[in-house]
């Protein structure tokens, strides 16, 4: 087998839809199982060796060149939205105004996505902290990194996936498959950090939370507690999308609600993949400027 560890590949039976990167080689039962990651997509999924192909560099590219653009023309729009958002207004006395977007943590399970995102919050002048955890550990340091940072925003996620039992017999059955916990691979660990994290502060607005990755369980997360969440339609969601959010609610007045289905619909996934509550921005400004600190 001349698959490796980090190779870009795509699934046959899929008719290659989604570029994945290999995870891990397991064997089970005298069979090769190949665990995928998303390329762009925050996707887990396991297929056969005799299912998964190296993509060509020609495939490869023109998967990243179909999520460059939309996330390009996106980013553009929100870096100058933000240019917007800080700029002094309010005060008439120049030079005397410093401006306080929201602090955010994010807690992702993989190391790419994550950088990523950290790339993107510099791009738009978030202040962010990034730490990866795997999904499983992320429950177990959540409430030490909160202590920690003291962050506006939480971010928790990584890789998900529904995975249906059996065929629905039924839209009954359907839906009671999709309120089942069991049928999502990591939904339960993200269910499990929104908890500690509103046990650590229960307010809504004092901490918002985003939580969740593809096909994730909806419901379930919100019902824990979060502003945010994906996904309502058990739909692939980019990596990029809960920066989306984040650059909303980092940059929205704390006077004001972030719009929400301004903030929904800019997502790159759309409100398909991504939903929530009304919340209170984070962005503060201030005056007068120190003199003698860089950040205030």
């Amino acid at each position: 087998m001349d698959i490796k560890i980090g190779d870009i590949v795509g699934r046959r039976s899929y008719n290659f839809d989604v570029a994945f990167r290999v995870h891990d080689i397991v064997k089970q039962n005298d069979k090769i199982i190949i665990i995928l990651t998303g390329l762009n997509l925050r996707l887990i999924a396991d297929a056969p060796e005799t299912d998964v192909i190296k993509l060509p560099a020609s495939k490869i590219n023109e998967s990243i060149k179909n999520f460059d653009g939309r996330v390009e023309k996106l980013m553009r729009k929100l870096a100058k939205r933000a240019t917007k958002m800080v700029s002094p207004r309010l005060y008439r006395i120049e030079g005397q105004i410093y401006k306080r977007p929201g602090k955010v943590l994010h807690i992702d399970g993989d190391k790419n996505y994550l950088d990523m995102c950290m790339k993107s919050y510099k791009e738009l002048n978030i202040d962010a902290i990034g730490r990866v955890v795997g999904e499983s550990e992320q429950p177990k340091v959540v409430e030490a990194l909160l202590l920690q940072f003291n962050p506006d925003i939480l971010v928790l996620t990584g890789h998900d996936a529904y995975v249906s039992p059996k065929q629905a017999s039924s839209p009954e059955q359907r839906a009671k498959d999709l309120n089942t916990i069991s049928n999502y691979v990591n939904s339960k660990y993200y269910i499990e950090s929104v908890k500690l994290a509103r046990k650590y502060e229960p307010s809504l607005d004092d901490l918002v939370i985003f939580a969740g990755a593809c096909q994730s369980y909806f419901e379930g997360i919100m019902e824990a507690g979060a502003n945010f969440a994906s996904s309502p339609e058990r739909v692939l969601i980019h990596a990029l999308d809960p920066v989306m959010v984040c650059e909303k609610v980092a940059l929205t007045p704390i006077n004001q609600i972030v719009p929400l289905k301004e903030v929904l619909t800019g997502t790159i996934t759309g409100l398909n993949g991504v939903g929530g509550l009304q919340t209170r921005g984070k962005y503060r400004d201030g005056m007068p400027k120190s003199l003698y600190s860089t950040t205030i």
